[in-house]
């Protein structure tokens, strides 16, 4: 078998590609032929037609369904044995999508797909395409061919739409579009959140056939529609300056009426909003705090809201490191009724009187955790739903991760926190009301949580020091064994900032008829090392084939995503029975991306999102070798020059936000004098991020500040 890293190809047309029933029978007799040691499959198997005649499914939201599971329990083509075959390789691309004023396109948002749409208008007018919707930071949106039909090749742009002319963020990183959209099927619709200077965040429905935007369209999620009488059912008012990022993937409620969406940004409450789909306006938003001005609970992981069957939402808050510098121990507002950061919150959202609080659960831990900015809140909760008697707890809730790196699971028909405020602050990690694992954890030497990426810390979590910022992913063998996937990095070093294994966790949910469900670690993986992944998803088929897939930015958190030195990323395909690594993207398949997405794999394909549209597959035996144009091959990744140690720990610690907008620049720090530069790291505003570096380290960076021409 060959190295996982290597050349990749793409299958030719073949006459067949207006009928996706016969490509995809074509397909499967190709793989049958191109893998003879690793696939059984023959013409005649009846193994065969099965799969060809099997369900082809759609990926309408983030993390696959509205609970956010994660698992795409319906994939036949892609096995351990097949993707660790070397014909798995990238088959073909999208163009380049559009740059704004000179800035790279950068996908925040993961794709989407939909298997079967008939195009509604311009020169594909009436044909049929399995199509993949994009929507990139710079506030753009597509809509992607991903298979041959009629001469029109796959990585074909079927359509595109301008959401946002004067996109939000600093000059070095765009920020329109960073979270995931969501697809009505029945209407036709993909919902978009997106940011421009002039509309402030506003939420787009546009006609997944064409691209145009439905009449009364976008709805602006602003202080003068969410601060109408009525609104708000937590909270004194929705800021009126442009303060908060919307990054949480939206979701949509069971009936579709509602499409809801969640803001947070440090030093900012967090919000939740549902906007009614049917008459086009804001219908009712919930913020963290009750009292705006606390700010706290900034609702900003990229997973967003999950919804239950029962229709009740769930959603986690998180810490603010600002707050903390300007008020100490004060900030946590731990006796504040109604004040609700660093939680996990229930609600229901009732289509006549709005959002209703109906349960909470707070980490023991919060008050210490809040003060050194350890957020809760930079993972999002999946449901878990067990077989009727497996437990006598089985709506389960779970979070993987987080800045801390511990997981906590939940009895969604019981939250354990009160409805007023949370409980006193504590240091006892035996007094956590979530579903603890009876055994002593060996971090805290008694019961608690358990902790998934260590090393294990109550002081270092925020930053480049935070363990995880993904929403895990579940997943059933079908044999009694409840299982949930997360993904993080675990950090070593005096500065707890140098990533190292395990991370990836695969935690077993424990039942036993009668008791309540608990968390045990049943596995870490121990050969990769992941800098700051995205989510994890599971596909297989049924519970067999399981395969755990995740995409690494092989970037720490403020290291900036445009320019020459942009990182390429890594996807991995792990086996999911034993964690055993089966493929990985080679050093120049991938493109820069975003941070926190993840891919979308359907029906054979594993569709990335970076600057374009990769899509990875199985290779047909007699395909030609893919060439992107101009290159004999795959186009090698640029050595950079090399940098000195005090730009390296810029670009790594400082580039995110000393590129423009609120922080000065580097030219504009070089101006101030050396000791004011050397205290503002050593003992001022600037100290958390000089966390752990040497004095060496804070007299290079200091010494590249003040070269800056």
């Amino acid at each position: 078998m060959k190295s996982p890293e290597k050349v990749s190809a793409r299958g030719p047309a073949t006459g067949d590609e207006g009928d996706p029933l016969k490509m995809r029978k074509l397909h499967y007799l190709l793989l049958a032929l191109s893998a003879p040691a690793y696939v059984t499959l023959a013409q005649d198997d009846p193994a065969l037609d099965q799969a060809v005649t099997g369900p082809r499914i759609d990926k309408t939201t983030f993390h696959y369904n509205m609970q956010r599971t994660g698992w795409n329990d319906q994939e036949t083509v892609l096995t351990p044995e097949t993707v660790a075959h070397h014909r798995f390789e990238l088959l073909w691309e999208s163009p380049e999508l559009d740059r704004h004023e000179g800035r790279e396109a950068r996908l925040q948002a993961s794709p989407l797909y939909l298997d079967s749409v008939t195009m509604g208008e311009g020169p594909y007018n009436g044909k049929r395409f399995s199509v993949a919707y994009l929507a990139s930071a710079n506030g753009f949106a597509y809509a992607v061919s991903t298979a041959p039909v009629d001469g029109v090749a796959p990585g074909t742009i079927l359509w595109r739409a301008q959401l946002a002319t004067n996109p939000c963020g600093i000059p070095a990183e765009m920020i329109s579009v960073l979270s995931t959209p969501v697809i009505d099927v029945a209407q036709n619709r993909i919902y978009i959140s997106a940011c421009d200077t002039v509309g402030k965040w506003q939420v787009h429905a546009l006609d997944i056939r064409t691209g145009k935007g439905i009449p009364n369209w976008p709805v602006s999620v602003d202080a003068r529609n969410v601060n109408r009488p009525g609104i708000i059912k937590n909270g004194s008012s929705f800021p009126a300056e442009l303060k908060h990022w919307q990054r949480g993937a939206l979701n949509l409620s069971p009936d579709r009426s509602r499409v809801y969406l969640s803001f947070g940004k440090d030093g900012q409450s967090g919000w939740l909003v549902s906007v009614d789909t049917r008459q086009a306006r804001v219908a009712s938003a919930f913020s963290t705090t009750q009292v705006t001005d606390e700010m706290q609970g900034g609702m900003w992981a990229s997973g967003g809201p999950a919804i239950d069957a029962q229709g009740r939402i769930y959603i986690t808050t998180g810490a603010s490191a600002l707050v903390m510098r300007e008020k100490g121990a004060a900030g946590v507002y731990s006796e504040s009724p109604n004040s609700w950061g660093q939680s996990i919150l229930q609600l229901r959202d009732d289509p006549k009187t709005g959002f209703k609080l109906i349960g909470t659960y707070t980490p023991f831990n919060y008050c210490h955790a809040v003060s050194k900015d350890i957020d809760l809140g930079s993972s999002g909760p999946i449901v878990v739903d067990l077989p009727g008697g497996a437990s006598a707890t089985p709506n389960l809730l779970a979070l993987g991760g987080a800045k801390q790196g511990n997981f906590y699971l939940l009895n969604r028909d019981k939250m354990p926190g009160s409805l007023v405020k949370r409980q006193p602050c504590s240091y006892d990690s035996a007094s956590d009301l979530s579903l603890l694992d009876p055994e002593p954890q060996p971090h805290f030497n008694k019961r608690g949580p358990i902790n998934l990426f260590g090393a294990y810390s109550e002081d270092s979590g925020m930053l480049n020091t935070a363990k995880s910022r993904s929403t895990a992913a579940y997943f059933s063998d079908g044999e009694g064994n409840h299982y949930v996937f997360a993904s993080g990095s675990s950090k070593k070093g005096h500065d707890l900032t140098t990533p190292t294994p395990p991370g990836l966790a695969r935690v077993r949910l424990v039942t036993r008829p009668g008791e309540a469900a608990y968390p045990r670690i049943d596995q870490l993986e121990m050969t990769q090392t992941l800098a700051n992944p995205g989510s994890p998803v599971v596909t297989s088929n049924r519970g067999k084939d399981a395969i755990l897939w995740v995409m690494d930015p092989n970037a720490p958190r403020m290291a900036l995503l445009y320019g020459s030195r942009a990182p390429r990323p890594t996807l991995y395909a792990f086996d999911a029975k034993t964690l055993r690594l089966l493929w990985k993207s080679g050093r120049d398949d991938l493109f820069t991306s975003g941070k926190y997405n993840e891919p979308a794999i359907v029906n054979g394909l594993v569709l990335v999102g970076t600057d374009r549209l990769q899509a990875f597959g199985i290779r047909p035996a007699d395909a030609p070798t893919y060439r992107r144009s101009g290159d004999a091959g795959l186009a090698p990744v640029a050595e950079p020059p090399q940098m000195s140690p005090g730009e390296a720990i810029f670009q790594q610690r400082c580039m995110g936000c000393h590129t423009g907008g609120e922080a000065p620049s580097r030219g504009q720090l070089a101006a101030f004098p050396r000791e004011r530069i050397l205290t503002a790291l050593t003992s001022g505003l600037m100290k958390p991020m000089a966390t752990g570096m040497t004095d060496e380290q804070i007299e290079q960076v200091t010494q590249y500040i003040k070269s800056a021409p």
